[in-house]
This record gives C-alpha cells, sequence and structure tokens, in this order.
C-alpha cells in the first residue's frame, strides 16, 4: 500500500466492523476514494482474512493493538 492512514480506537463498545467503518468512512472524507484494505493486530482477526463493506480485513504482525491501517491495496493485473 503507498498511501493509508493509521486509524486508532481502543473502544470496547465498538465491534471490529463498526471500527473498520468509521476509519473507512474517515478515509473516504480526506482522500475522496474509498479504501480496499485494512490492515489489524493478529490478535484481532484470529481466523483468515475476511471482508466488511467492501474492504478487506487482513493481519499484519507490525500494526499495533487497536491501530487499523486503511488504504487502498493495487490491484493485481
Amino acid at each position: 500500500m503507498k498511501q493509508g492512514l493509521l486509524w486508532f480506537d481502543d473502544d470496547a463498545k465498538r465491534d471490529l466492523a463498526q471500527k473498520v467503518g468509521l476509519a473507512a468512512q474517515y478515509y473516504c472524507q480526506k482522500f475522496g476514494r474509498r479504501p480496499n484494505t485494512c490492515y489489524v493486530h493478529p490478535s484481532v482477526l484470529p481466523e483468515t482474512a475476511q471482508k466488511i463493506d467492501g474492504v478487506r480485513i487482513t493481519t499484519l504482525p507490525s500494526i499495533l493493538k487497536h491501530h487499523f491501517w486503511v488504504g487502498e491495496e493495487e490491484r493485481e493485473h
């Protein structure tokens, strides 16, 4: 990902979908485009990658807990 937005959300009242949704909404407001990828800490998503509202959620060990790195992953041709 060449450009992304690091979002912090440690609110225990929100679930993963809500947190990703808020991060994606802010990314869209800031950059005028919808993100297609969100990287999270492996403890947040113990299963395989999934999609939430068109945003692919996947893990990356270098992402800190409660942080969400949203952006646009270049599509494979």
